[in-house]
């Protein structure tokens, strides 16, 4: 083996062209055909794609051993890269301001060296060195050289559904950027691109692409991102469920195929959302390639109807109900019988099986209760353990602190010294047309500062140096004055923390009560859906006073929905509920309000630049079904149109 690493790169490219593959053109993030580590399920850099030069997940001899694995005699190992990031307070600022030039990211890393003054520490990777040998696994190697695969590994299959779950909010999980934390990131950007959340026009804000939706754009990264990490979830748990026997009687097996079965129907549900419209509406139309263990390229293959993809996401739902009822999990962020009814609940919901949704959602909330009125009183959802939760991501800190910037609690959460929300001010507000209705005695509009920059919720606290929280300001080294309508719902362990390692609600019992009131609604029962609604905000919202659904002005239906949108404001459900409902998408009316120019603008339900589209950097791009069409927004288009709620 070759130990000059300038060299072996360098005959790796001339070998590549040889037979016409311009290896620098390669999408070296993420997909199906790349050298991906098994133990963080991350794709290795271009340099070690070169190096490695075969798709499949890489272990080191290390991690094999710490499994249990063995590696079959004549196994030949491949040399990478190590490098470690180094990413101090004062490089990231310097790398924040010199973002934003025309339009593109100016992006310089700094690495740590180990032992010398190079950009890269380089590790030879031999058989007969034991520290970092690299094996691919599950069939990348010739038959003769092959390892045993994860799933026959003992104790390999608690560890890889655990990295499963890991990977709904790891930071920096495709691209090494502020932008991407996987599925939590998607969640947050399904609000962005709605009509109640927005961030400030700001050379700094990192989702303006969802705010413009100039995400449409096929070289787009933050459509690459949703599409991809949905997808390396299906991938990962086809070969997850690979290694199991489909007959087996063992109760802990079944629980995790079906724990596993639930994650791949969620996944496809998040991608059915973000590219076509509602069920009900768009059912024989395509939506996303369904992949297989045996298809795993989903860039390549014919997109499947919505009705296709949701039988798929009902088959394993199913599964999961069936199997996880009566379940017990070792924390919330594992899918029990509970959570299994509530996904449930949510896929009736978009299909219009009304019933099945109520019985569900009925299901998902038994042993649960709303949060009380003292409870949302003050910044919370930040904790796994609120009793309120169902379903949440608990990010650990080690995780939380391989790229801080890279997190929830970093963009939408108000109260971290290590964020961009609170160094550039770049802070999630309200839409001023839903706060101005929603009325002064329901506690949540306490949820965010109002145009004095004040909130109840904030009574007591302190930021580290200052006497109040809105009105810090040290000049951007770590907080920025609040804005108007910023957001202080999501609370932090510590007012001015810097680990970011806040958890994040992905199903709340609140959200079935609604689901309730909606369902009750559609079956004709208007007066007990009027009745759940009102029981629920007057026990747990109202400080004083009584509300009445009928007060508002709305129908029924528009004020249910009124309620999800103060309610689950912040936790991914706007882009969903919107085409569900074929609503407009409605911004701004003739005031204004506190929307940013680029970002005000209004379009109607049926608008095709309300889809994503399939980036062209990937394989094939799906290229049987052409791009939605429509025309990117100008500002102030559509004034009129209007959505029931906020009119």
């Amino acid at each position: 083996m070759a130990s000059n690493i300038y060299q072996m790169v360098t005959d790796r490219i001339i070998e590549q062209m040889n037979v016409g593959i311009v290896p620098w053109h390669q999408p070296w993030v993420g997909g199906a055909a790349m050298a991906i580590s098994y133990t963080t399920r991350k794709a290795y850099s271009m340099l070690n794609q070169l190096l490695l030069g075969k798709p499949g997940e890489w272990l080191t001899w290390n991690q094999i051993q710490a499994k249990g694995g063995r590696v079959r005699p004549g196994t030949r190992s491949s040399q990478t890269c190590v490098q470690e990031d180094l990413q101090p307070k004062e490089v990231q600022e310097s790398f924040d301001r010199n973002r934003g030039v025309n339009g593109k990211c100016v992006i310089f890393v700094c690495m740590k060296i180990r032992s010398f003054a190079l950009l890269l520490v380089l590790t030879l990777a031999v058989a007969c060195d034991r520290e970092e040998l690299e094996v691919p696994k599950n069939g990348v190697l010739p038959a003769n050289e092959q390892m045993e695969p994860a799933g026959m590994v003992p104790g390999a299959r608690a560890e890889t559904l655990e990295d499963m779950f890991a990977s709904i909010g790891r930071p920096a999980g495709i691209y090494s950027n502020p932008d991407d934390w996987e599925f939590l990131m998607i969640l947050f950007c399904n609000d962005l691109e709605g009509a109640d959340a927005l961030i400030a026009d700001s050379p700094y804000n990192w989702f303006s692409v969802c705010g413009e939706l100039s995400n449409r754009d096929p070289d787009n990264r933050n459509a690459f991102i949703r599409l991809h990490a949905p997808y390396n979830m299906i991938n990962s748990v086809n070969s997850f469920l690979a290694g199991f026997d489909e007959d087996t009687t063992d109760p802990g097996t079944i629980n995790m195929m079906a724990q596993a079965r639930a994650l791949r129907a969620w996944s496809y549900m998040l991608l059915a959302n973000e590219f076509q419209f509602s069920y009900l509406t768009a059912a024989d139309k395509p939506a996303v390639a369904i992949v297989t263990l045996e298809n795993t390229d989903y860039s390549s293959y014919l997109r499947s109807t919505l009705e296709e993809v949701y039988e798929v996401i009902l088959e394993d739902l199913d599964y999961a109900v069936d199997h996880l009822e009566g379940s017990e999990r070792n924390s919330k962020m594992y899918i029990d019988g509970n959570v299994a009814h509530g996904l449930r609940a949510r896929a009736f919901l978009e299909l219009g099986e009304w019933q099945k949704a109520l019985d569900d959602a009925t299901k998902a909330m038994q042993g649960y209760s709303p949060a009380t009125l003292n409870e949302v009183s003050k910044p919370a959802f930040y904790d796994i353990s609120e009793h309120n939760w169902i379903w949440g991501y608990d990010m650990v800190t080690d995780l939380a602190m391989n790229y801080r910037y890279a997190t929830t609690t970093s963009w939408l959460r108000s109260f971290s010294a290590w964020s961009y929300a609170a160094t550039t001010q770049c802070y999630t507000c309200i839409n001023k047309l839903l706060y101005d209705k929603i009325p002064s005695q329901d506690i949540r509009k306490q949820w965010w500062v109002d145009e004095n920059l004040e909130s109840t919720l904030l009574d007591g606290l302190k930021w580290p140096g200052f006497d109040d929280v809105a009105n810090a300001n040290d000049g951007g080294d770590a907080k920025l004055p609040y804005l108007p309508y910023t957001n202080v719902k999501f609370g932090c362990y510590t007012v001015g923390t810097t680990s970011n390692d806040e958890d994040m609600p992905l199903m709340r019992v609140e959200e079935m009560i609604l689901i309730q009131a909606e369902c009750l609604a559609r079956l004709g029962n208007d007066s007990k859906a009027m009745e759940t609604l009102e029981k629920f905000v007057n026990t747990y919202r109202y400080r004083e006073g009584s509300y009445n659904v009928s007060s508002g002005g709305r129908s029924l239906l528009d004020e249910i929905w009124f309620q999800r949108r103060v309610e689950l404001w912040g936790e991914g459900f706007f882009l969903s509920d919107m085409k569900r409902l074929n609503k407009p998408l409605v911004r701004f009316h003739d005031d204004k309000g506190n929307i940013a120019p680029i970002f005000r603008f209004n379009l109607p339900s049926d608008d095709p630049w309300l889809l994503l589209i399939f980036p062209e950097n990937e394989p094939g791009s799906m290229p049987s079904v052409p791009t939605p069409g429509g025309d990117h927004p100008e500002t102030d288009q559509n004034p009129d149109l209007r959505d029931g709620v906020t009119d």
